[in-house]
């Protein structure tokens, strides 16, 4: 399992349905988070790169340091 925020994420899941196991992150914020890393929503978690999950943990930091 990755781990984002402190958050394990499953691996089998599309980026956009993981990424909102984390508390305070929703499908459009999700979708939000994909677009401005550059990642595709229905790639799975397990199938991207480790520089791709990099960005995706420093937007979701990002996105949670606003509330």
């Amino acid at each position: 399992m990755a781990r984002i925020a402190g958050v394990n994420v499953p691996d089998n899941k599309h980026t956009v349905i993981a990424l909102t196991y984390i508390y305070g992150v929703g499908r459009s914020q999700a979708k939000k988070i994909c677009r401005e890393a550059n990642v595709i929503e229905h790639e799975r978690i397990g199938e991207l790169t480790e520089s791709q999950m990099d960005l995706l943990r420093e937007k979701v930091e990002s996105c949670l340091d606003t509330f």
